[in-house]
């Protein structure tokens, strides 16, 4: 009877032991993404529309292609496409020829919007680089707070940028998030994930988002300006008429 006794106190110390063992960021972002959709992303092909334009991305393995249908302000029709070759824009099905600067803006355009409405996902690309700050709380909840920055190569455009996550401590959903950026005179965001819902088996979000008029805040410092009320509700960031195929 003792020794089951000492066995079952040795047991449950390791399982105390291990339940307190704090993750790292990789770990931190590795359950995120399985949360959010796992291997799913993969081999998805996700449509959306956001605002006036229309959205569709395809991955297949190590091979993708990010799109948008988009129509400019004289009524005509482009077809941007970014894939493993780079960015081409399309009129009629025919190649438009564009300067690299303006390639550079258009493909910023188009993978932005992919980049956010298919949060987590990307995380866990090459050049990203994820530091665990610590742990903070928002309206009464415990979030792991981890800083994204990338590294300085040919295929990372703004490798400038600084992103926070608040990732939730129990259920591994990023509810927050903030960046700032250099390009067109810098700016600091702050976003609240709203409208949850999950297609395909992957998780979208909606955002609420929040400029701050200090470019010099730490972004860690915005979830408390958030909670106080002192941000301003820039935009609303909603995507509509999502579908997944698998």
């Amino acid at each position: 009877m003792k020794k089951l006794i000492l066995f079952v106190a040795v047991s449950a110390l390791l399982f105390s032991c291990d339940q307190n063992k704090e993750l790292t960021a990789q770990q931190i972002i590795d359950k995120t993404i399985e949360k959010a959709g796992g291997d799913k992303y993969n081999n998805a092909e996700i449509s959306f529309k956001f605002r006036d334009a229309e959205y569709k991305s395809t991955r297949n393995g190590g091979k993708f292609q990010l799109e948008r249908f988009i129509t400019d302000s004289t009524g005509t029709e482009y077809h941007d496409v970014i894939n493993n070759d780079g960015f081409t824009r399309y009129h009629k099905d025919t190649a438009v020829s564009i300067s690299d600067s303006m390639k550079t803006v258009y493909s910023n355009s188009v993978n932005s919007v992919h980049y956010f409405v298919q949060l987590p996902y990307g995380l866990n690309d090459a050049a990203v680089n994820k530091e665990l700050l610590g742990k903070d709380s928002i309206n009464n909840r415990e979030y792991y707070e981890v800083q994204v920055t990338f590294d300085d190569a040919e295929e990372v455009t703004d490798h400038e940028d600084v992103y926070l996550y608040w990732i939730d401590t129990e259920d591994f959903t990023i509810d927050y998030m903030a960046y700032s950026f250099k390009i067109n005179d810098g700016g600091v965001r702050f976003r609240k994930a709203y409208n949850p819902q999950t297609v395909g088996g992957i998780r979208f979000v909606d955002y609420e988002n929040y400029k701050a008029d200090d470019l010099d805040i730490p972004l860690e410092d915005l979830d408390e300006k958030y909670e106080a009320r002192e941000l301003e509700l820039l935009s609303i960031i909603e995507n509509e008429n999502i579908e997944v195929k698998l």
